[in-house]
């Protein structure tokens, strides 16, 4: 099967995944979009799929189903998805017993109006609804309407085990919460994913076995806001937990520590953290681990408290700094990343200048910058006026990206002349006599191949950089 993740926060970047063919009389294409979630979420419908005598194909003239998994996030995401989706109506008119399914965050938002105003696909189905999709299969193969997009409180996928889309068998995710009950002005996630709520951590730490005793030797533990998780015996999170439940209750710090526990050789990521729920239990069990990933996503969006307060961030400035300074003293090695949005509704000058004096103090290794854009049913869109001109919008954002771009180069280059370890991950783009991997702290370190493979674990000198790559020789 080809997965093409089309991240947009990677300005577009594809990556092509491919998993083995085999012999099947039903052939699965899916193309994800967007963030990792989305793509943890393709490998639980090629699993489901799998059970009902579906394997995966690199060709998708050999296709029988082709799955567009979708991304509501950003409009750019959604005008690809529209294209892709023509594209594939076009190859649809000379093989017409062909479906066409949409997936995921931008199926839920739009609903039957790709199936009845714009014919462009035969199946619809939200983020909730993957296990319905073989009933759904029959009735657009019967000519009959295959929607469903109703969003659930109890869904989490935990008894599917899924189909590792990712090629490299080294790394892999694993979704420990679905949905959001953080309601960002600016965010459409709340409307199509729903209402949060955590898993149960046994299933969660039974995935993180398995998968390393299949060969991974790196997890990423995967939620929308990862930092309130929180398993009091069922899934939707309760506002008000009793004392009694709280007493038994599983916290994310306690997760991170199960997972970290499976296997010492078994390395632990984690992706989104929310400024407002990062707490330092979650800081002292990083430090505590050393296999626990020195590294932490902590998406800012703005450097001014008139803002953050219009997109309903719940902190402000200073308590984000706050967290950055425990971060530093707790973990003073620790990488950190953040998303940023500019040109918010009514961002003035002086507000955009407190976001780049915040990159300033903070440095940040490494970050994902957006210009804004207003999405349909948000707060944002129904409260308050996309008033900053879009040539404005551009050149702020250049500006964020320039000053970026320099903090990544200053971070990349104190990890000059330190030894790392890296975990193998594969042959580098550039060159096949060396090989690539990460560092605790997220940086890509590329060395010679010599005969070292994937999974295992080196030492690297790094001896020089380029802006966001260590460069260097293994060493005992």
């Amino acid at each position: 099967m080809t997965n093409k993740i089309i991240d947009e926060s990677r300005q577009g970047e594809v990556l092509n995944i491919d998993s083995d063919d085999s012999v099947s009389e039903k052939k699965l294409y899916i193309e994800s979009y967007g963030c990792a979630m989305n793509f943890s979420d393709s490998e639980i419908v090629a699993s489901i799929l799998k059970d009902k005598g579906f394997s995966t194909t690199t060709e998708l003239s050999k296709a029988d189903v082709i799955f567009v998994n979708t991304c509501a996030v950003r409009d750019n995401a959604e005008q690809r998805v529209r294209q892709r989706l023509n594209d594939y109506r076009k190859v649809k008119k000379t093989k017409p017993e062909l479906i066409i399914g949409v997936l995921g965050c931008m199926a839920e938002r739009i609903k039957a109006k790709f199936l009845e105003e714009e014919k462009l696909v035969d199946i619809v189905v939200g983020p909730d609804a993957y296990r319905d999709l073989p009933n759904l299969l029959e009735n657009a193969q019967d000519g009959r309407k295959a929607v469903n997009v109703i969003l659930s409180k109890e869904e989490t996928y935990a008894d599917i085990s899924p189909v590792r889309l990712q090629s490299n068998g080294v790394t892999a995710f694993i979704s420990i919460t679905r949905g959001c009950d953080n309601m960002c002005s600016f965010c459409v996630v709340p409307f199509t994913r729903g209402r949060e709520r955590s898993r149960d951590p046994e299933s969660i730490v039974q995935e993180a076995r398995n998968l390393f005793d299949e060969g991974y030797r790196e997890v990423t533990l995967l939620g929308q806001n990862v930092d309130s998780y929180l398993w009091t015996g069922g899934g939707l999170k309760k506002e008000n937990p009793s004392p009694e439940e709280l007493k038994h209750a599983v916290t994310f710090a306690q997760l991170l520590e199960k997972v970290a526990l499976v296997h010492p050789d078994l390395r632990v990521r984690f992706s989104t953290s929310h400024p407002k729920d990062m707490n330092d239990d979650v800081l002292y069990t990083m430090a505590k681990y050393e296999n626990i990933c020195k590294y932490i996503h902590l998406p800012v969006q703005s450097g001014n408290n008139r803002i953050l307060e219009m997109m309903n961030r719940g902190y402000t400035r200073e308590w984000y700094l706050n967290r950055i300074a425990a971060i530093r003293r707790i973990i003073p090695d620790c990488g950190v990343s953040t998303d940023s949005i500019t040109g918010f509704c009514s961002e003035t000058e002086e507000e955009h200048q407190d976001t780049l004096k915040l990159m300033e103090e903070i440095k940040y290794d490494f970050a994902y910058m957006f210009a804004y854009s207003v999405r349909p049913k948000t707060l944002a869109e129904r409260k308050f006026e996309d008033d900053v001109p879009e040539e404005v919008k551009k050149r702020r954002l250049k500006e964020i990206i320039d000053l970026q771009q320099k903090h990544s180069a200053y971070r990349t280059k104190q990890g000059v002349g330190k030894v790392h370890k890296v975990l193998v991950e594969g042959v580098s783009k550039k060159s096949e006599d060396h090989l690539y991997g990460r560092n605790s702290q997220n940086t890509t370190v590329v060395f010679p191949k010599g005969t070292h493979k994937k999974g295992e674990y080196v030492n690297v000198l790094a001896k020089s950089c380029t802006s966001a790559t260590l460069i260097g020789e293994v060493v005992n």
